[in-house]
């Protein structure tokens, strides 16, 4: 049996081998402590199995005093929110904690009214496995009144036990370095799920990723939408799984698939409203040409798109047309998880020109600096590999700060004043 242990600041994790304990240190933390101090409610958001519920317990053991946890996730918990919204919350005492508020959403009024009545921080701290604000039924956004933060699954600094900054510091104009010398594959496989993380054995992960899809597809689906054909909806999963990486095209994934552009369009929004896939839009230095672009699609979590593909480690280590789609996703998912804890707080893009130049990811901050990210699936760089970053850095003109190819090599090389070449591990090292 696995459980979950509570010790301020860190949260720590005792795995089902009882011989191992490791402690997870989630980088969201402080994030969330800071908006508790200043802003009515909170909330936290992300995909199941994360860690949200172990993290808004901690948080609020740690804070003392009066506290109420409620789980929605308990069906007697959830009728009494369903039937009587503005009676529920008001019984909650203290620091009222509510799990799966995308189970609830009549509940979120409720709140609101709650918040106008008494404004004081640190009242309301939520959890949703769904973007709730994306639902069309969600009448209440609680627009100055919450801060959204997104708990995405572990990072690979947070496996490691430390606080990555990579982010801020390319966008600085540093140059990265990487140490080398790492096996990507297991990596790739395991993913930042906790409960898979900690499964050592292939077999067993795998087991977690199959009941997982299973508990999304039959029952999280149901709290969020009237789906018609639940496997429809699995396929589609599978499909962005293979896809992953690649630009979006709704008119081959309907055909594939055999589903009206609409439904599919509609099934995309959801996957993404369950934290399963994310879409990366596409950069333009004219920022009224952004929207009309095509944007990538990536996976949230490799292990999760490995157990989709139904791709174990030998296949991964040879065959190069599975691993670069993968590491292109693994990259996406650390940087996106970044952004969380970035003091810059960048928007995360891609770059494509007509032409058919690219750079797979880019940041850019509100200061407009930009950062190209190129992931390559080789050990050794040349020059003609930096064409796409060399266009987006003719694109962006004085706001590139730093281009960073990332491969599979051992060592940190300058290409330009402005140019690098670095091992993966850069993104955590």
């Amino acid at each position: 049996m696995s459980w979950w242990i509570f010790n301020h600041p860190v949260v720590e994790f005792q795995p089902r081998t009882l011989q191992t304990a490791l402690v997870f240190t989630r980088h969201q933390q402080p994030a969330i402590e800071a908006a508790l101090a200043d802003t009515p409610a909170t909330m936290l958001v992300g995909p199941r199995q994360t860690g949200k519920t172990t993290l808004v317990r901690a948080i609020a053991a740690a804070r003392g005093g009066e506290a109420t946890y409620r789980s929605l996730d308990d069906q007697g918990v959830l009728d009494a929110a369903i039937e009587d919204p503005i009676g529920f919350v008001a019984g909650l005492k203290g620091l009222a904690v509510i799990d799966e508020i995308q189970k609830a959403p009549r509940l979120l009024p409720a709140i609101k009214v709650a918040i106008d009545n008494d404004r004081r921080p640190g009242r309301f701290l939520l959890t949703g496995s769904a973007n709730v604000l994306a639902l069309p039924r969600v009448s209440e956004s609680l627009a100055g009144r919450m801060e959204v933060a997104t708990l995405w699954p572990l990072s690979q600094g947070e496996l490691l036990g430390r606080r990555e900054s990579f982010i801020d510091k390319v966008l600085r104009g540093e140059r990265p370095a990487g140490k080398g010398g790492v096996d990507l594959v297991p990596r790739l496989l395991q993913g930042g799920y906790p409960e898979a993380a900690t499964r050592r054995d292939p077999g067993r992960r795998r087991a977690f990723f199959e009941a997982y899809l299973t508990t999304i597809t039959s029952r999280d689906v149901r709290d969020v939408a009237a789906i018609e054909d639940p496997g429809a909806l699995h396929r589609l999963l599978q499909l962005c799984a293979a896809r992953t990486g690649a630009t979006v095209n709704h008119a081959e994934l309907s055909r594939t698939l055999g589903l009206p552009v609409s439904t599919l369009k509609r099934y995309l929004a959801l996957l993404e409203t369950l934290f399963l896939v994310h879409q990366l839009p596409a950069w333009s230095s004219n920022r009224g040409k952004r929207l009309a672009r095509t944007p990538k699609l990536h996976l949230v979590d490799t292990g999760l798109a490995a157990a989709l593909l139904g791709v174990e480690a030998p296949a991964l280590a040879r065959e190069r047309t599975l691993l670069g789609p993968l590491l292109e996703s693994f990259v996406a998912a650390e940087l996106r998880k970044q952004l969380g804890w970035s003091e810059a707080r960048p928007n995360l893009m891609h770059f494509r020109t007509h032409a058919g130049a690219e750079v797979d990811l880019l940041l850019e901050d509100g200061r407009g600096r930009v950062v190209g990210i190129e992931v390559k699936v080789t050990s050794t760089v040349s020059s003609s590999d930096f064409k796409g970053l060399r266009a987006l850095a003719e694109t962006a003109g004085k706001s590139f700060v730093r281009g960073v190819l990332l491969y599979l090599g051992d060592q940190s090389l300058p290409f330009g004043p402005t140019l690098t070449a670095c091992p993966v591990d850069a993104l955590w090292e």
